[in-house]
């Protein structure tokens, strides 16, 4: 079963499932949420390939330089890349920087986790707000760790002993190239449960911060989008004189074609819009033409 049909058959076991009440909107949340999945699933099944050879996507930052990898396969034309949605400049925070001050600045930057950096922009961390939780809760409760404590609550209350960012950050950092493609990074990001992942160059050093929902919206067109490459393959498909009889309607990824057309060239059209990725369903209304 293709990424399509997969999608396609998700959506009708969605619809055919017993009634219950939705929410405004559901429907179309389901609906993008199925896309987005449908785009990090293709992701996934070139990930193996991806393994094999040479790699654009991410990896732990090195916590000191290394050096630069073998050169990365270029991404295959039309697919986004990273560094075309990634946020520039990324805010971050140095290595030496006080807890109280990360606060600060988590809290000015609207975010609830930071790059952390060295001297020469190496990132060598994330810290997180979840990082700070722990120290204040230490401070403020004096809690210690029983001598039957588990492993995870010892390793919580020493790092919660910590006064700057590189005691409290986790490390080594989760990060992605900027060549590497939106798909990729998407698998990334779903695998790691991350918000926000720092981008780097292949030293290791900090370039922009690129965001889930940055990722999810260069992977998913709307609408127009959509319409837009139909109706351009009507064109391609159908002879001049047949293209204004064939109507294009897309809504939350449907496409519906109505009008005539021959037979024949209907179910190459068909074809070929089955094929575009942000497409769940097609329904086919269209009358035989001459």
């Amino acid at each position: 079963m293709d990424a399509h049909e997969n999608l396609s058959a998700q959506s009708e076991a969605r619809r055919q499932a017993p009634d219950r009440r939705w929410s405004p909107g559901e429907t179309t949340r389901q609906d993008v949420l199925l896309r987005y999945l449908g785009a990090v699933a293709a992701a996934a099944a070139g990930h193996g390939a991806l393994a094999e050879r040479p790699s654009a996507t991410a990896r732990p930052a090195p916590l000191s330089p290394s050096p630069s990898p073998s050169p990365s396969p270029f991404p295959e034309p039309g697919q986004p890349v990273v560094r075309e949605v990634m946020d520039v400049p990324a805010a971050h925070i140095r290595a030496d920087l006080p807890y109280r001050d990360i606060a600060r600045v988590l809290a000015r930057e609207q975010t609830g986790a930071l790059p952390v950096v060295d001297a020469e922009d190496h990132v060598v961390g994330v810290v997180s707000e979840s990082d700070l939780l722990a120290k204040v809760a230490f401070e403020a409760s004096g809690h210690r760790p029983g001598p039957i404590g588990g492993l995870r609550e010892r390793r919580l209350h020493g790092k919660a002993r910590g006064e700057t960012a590189a005691d409290l950050m986790t490390s080594p950092a989760i990060t992605v190239l900027p060549g590497a493609t939106v798909a990729e990074a998407a698998w990334l990001a779903a695998l790691s449960r991350l918000k926000r992942m720092p981008v780097t160059d292949r030293e290791g050093r900090l370039v922009g911060v690129v965001r889930r929902d940055a990722l999810l919206q260069a992977l998913i067109r709307d609408d127009a989008g959509i319409r837009a490459e139909v109706e351009a393959m009507v064109e391609a498909t159908c002879p001049p004189a047949d293209r204004d009889a064939v109507q294009v309607a897309v809504h939350d990824g449907i496409v519906e074609l109505t009008g005539r057309m021959p037979a024949a060239t209907a179910r190459r059209l068909l074809a070929e819009i089955e094929r575009i990725a942000d497409v769940i369903e097609v329904k086919n209304l269209l009358g035989p033409g001459t």
